[in-house]
């Protein structure tokens, strides 16, 4: 490097944003320097904080991956859409391998796998599960979903307890409402899943969608409900103490993606985690593009914020 500004375009290029903010003078890289280490480390809460330095449209592409904090707050980001996320989170995946950061990587796996049968649901419900705005027919006469103790529902007692909470949580205050996004909305997304895809004893509550869309979110639900149980993901346990050891090497994630693929291939939606789509993980968005039965592709969004910060020095 010839000169200091070299070295700190190379981090921004790097998607260094913590050190190339701590080391930035300017106030102005600074803030965007934030704006883009709170999108890499997937701060959801935090994606529509005002940062008046970064250009209105990463403002809103990232606000497009913002989880709501009240029950009636607009826009209703990634309550609207989950694709825009997804995008993120695989752009998010792609960086941390090439910078050889596995356990945040890893981090960002288990959250695409947490929230993905909603991606799945997203084409039937007409949102990604925003909880103001659950179809009537999941309480429809003869449901079981969200009731307390029934023994026939195949739902655990977490998942009761979170689907009775998701069908009131829009009336509790913000307090509650991020409380509920904390704790139960990934528990919902498993629910949901079952209830389509694995349930032995099914009752009225996904009778709201016709039978043959019906059959065709079973298979994407399962096949979501498979990816969360892949040695991919479980890798994210795989530590002796907590979520903090035994962070895996490449060979280990590459290794434990290739018998996650082979685990998958039982369906046509499974079967394209097969596919060689270029991605660090290859079949990746391919799997999770055919499981939203929609095309997702990582975001260029940190790529944008990098670009911005690498002219703003070029300015400076």
């Amino acid at each position: 490097m010839d000169t200091t500004r070299d070295l700190l375009v190379a981090l921004a290029h790097r998607y260094a944003f913590a050190d190339l903010g701590a080391l930035a003078s300017d106030e102005e890289v600074a803030a965007v320097c934030e704006f883009g280490q709170r999108l890499l480390s997937l701060d959801a809460e935090d994606f529509a904080v005002e940062a008046r330095s970064v250009p209105a449209d990463l403002k809103r592409r990232a606000r497009a991956c913002h989880m709501p904090q009240t029950p009636r707050e607009t826009p209703r980001g990634a309550l609207e859409s989950l694709r825009p996320a997804y995008g993120l989170l695989l752009e998010v995946i792609a960086i941390r391998w090439h910078r050889r950061e596995l356990s945040p990587m890893i981090a960002a796996v288990h959250i695409a796998s947490e929230y993905l049968p909603l991606l799945a649901f997203e084409p039937q419900l007409g949102h990604a599960g925003d909880p103001a705005r659950w179809p009537h027919g999941l309480s429809a006469d003869g449901s079981r979903f969200g009731v307390i103790g029934d023994r026939d529902c195949d739902h655990t007692k977490s998942e009761q307890s979170a689907t009775n909470r998701t069908l009131r949580v829009a009336g509790e205050p913000p307090e509650g409402w991020r409380a509920y996004f904390d704790r139960q909305h990934s528990q919902v997304a498993g629910a949901l899943a079952v209830c389509v895809s694995t349930c032995r004893k099914p009752c009225t509550a996904m009778d709201w969608i016709a039978p043959e869309p019906r059959r065709e979110l079973g298979t994407r639900a399962r096949s979501a409900l498979a990816f969360a149980e892949t040695p991919l993901v479980r890798l994210r346990h795989a530590a002796p103490v907590g979520h903090g050891f035994g962070v895996p090497s490449p060979e280990e994630v590459l290794d434990a993606w290739e018998r996650s693929r082979g685990a998958l291939d039982k369906n046509d939606v499974g079967a394209a985690a097969l596919k060689d789509d270029g991605f660090p993980l290859p079949g990746l968005p391919s799997l999770f593009s055919a499981i939203a039965d929609h095309p997702i592709m990582p975001s260029t969004l940190l790529k944008g914020v990098s670009d911005h910060v690498a002219s703003l020095l070029v300015r400076g």
